[in-house]
């Protein structure tokens, strides 16, 4: 197999859900940018961009270009010559997108005077089915335009081998996360918040964290959580994935998954498995 030192990231996903902020921040990490390729012209993109002046490049292609189905097959083409291709999936859920839309006064690309706006972002959820498990996604329901260009520079600084372990701590009351692939519930477990106390304070400051280490079903849960993430992370490994997100939820996020997410973090940390963190309602 031919090798290269090219490094590609296409970026995909709905429309409205930041894919224009993730290409520019790209940019500014040095990334030669490309947006709305057709997807029949990826396999030639080795051929057109000189290795040796453009190592780091980044494409959109979302349902704005031509041959769209061809995606994932155009994809291994790359990698079948030695491209490192990573794919970031944006997506949001419809509320979040409606109200986009609705306040940038912005024409969604496939409505049209017999569509309307939720049936537009519905149809291309559809249209872009396979992509959704191509490689990894970020959720930008919740997320600040700041919060998505630091999660993107996290992204970019991981190195395009190996799989990466990202944890997100969540609150239930502001929905599960769209990218996680695992998803554990600890609402079951005390709450920190009704302590006046500790009510102010986070999982990520000691007290919150005494208060939980204080607790038996909170640290045996944390201990099946661990031993089941450490079980089925080689099988994950195997099937040559870049990234494996796990969503631990509160009722808040801001307690007791944020407390896991920092616990289970460092204990993979610690066995040297290349790790990433988001407590999306601290952000």
């Amino acid at each position: 197999m031919a090798t290269s030192n090219m490094r590609l990231i296409i970026v995909t996903g709905l429309s409205g859900s930041g894919k224009s902020i993730v290409l520019r921040a790209l940019e500014d990490a040095g990334f030669y940018c490309i947006d709305n390729l057709p997807a029949t012209l990826l396999p030639q993109i080795s051929e057109h961009l000189a290795p040796a002046t453009q190592q780091r490049v980044a494409i959109s292609i979302d349902t704005r270009s031509a041959a769209l189905e061809t995606l994932p097959e155009n994809i291994q083409a790359l990698r079948d010559k030695g491209i490192s291709v990573q794919v970031l999936y944006l997506e949001s859920n419809a509320e979040t997108l409606v109200k986009r839309f609705s306040e940038t006064r912005r024409r969604h690309p496939l409505s049209d005077e017999k569509t309307t706006l939720a049936e537009s972002i519905e149809y291309e959820r559809q249209l872009l089915n396979r992509l959704v498990n191509l490689d990894h996604r970020i959720d930008t329901s919740n997320l600040s335009a700041n919060t998505l260009r630091n999660w993107v520079r996290d992204f970019v600084v991981q190195q395009s081998t190996g799989m990466t372990l990202l944890f997100v701590s969540f609150g239930f009351k502001h929905g599960i996360p769209l990218d996680a692939d695992f998803v554990f519930d600890v609402r079951c477990l005390p709450n920190p918040h009704y302590d006046p106390v500790l009510r102010p304070l986070t999982g990520k400051d000691a007290p919150v964290q005494d208060f939980l280490r204080q607790q038996p079903m909170a640290l045996e849960m944390l201990q099946d959580i661990r031993g089941y993430v450490e079980r089925w992370l080689p099988c994950f490994d195997g099937d040559h994935r870049s990234y494996l997100t796990v969503a631990i939820g509160c009722t808040g996020g801001q307690h007791r998954s944020v407390f896991f997410v920092e616990q289970l973090s460092q204990y993979f940390k610690d066995k040297q498995q290349k790790v990433l963190i988001r407590h999306r309602e601290l952000e």
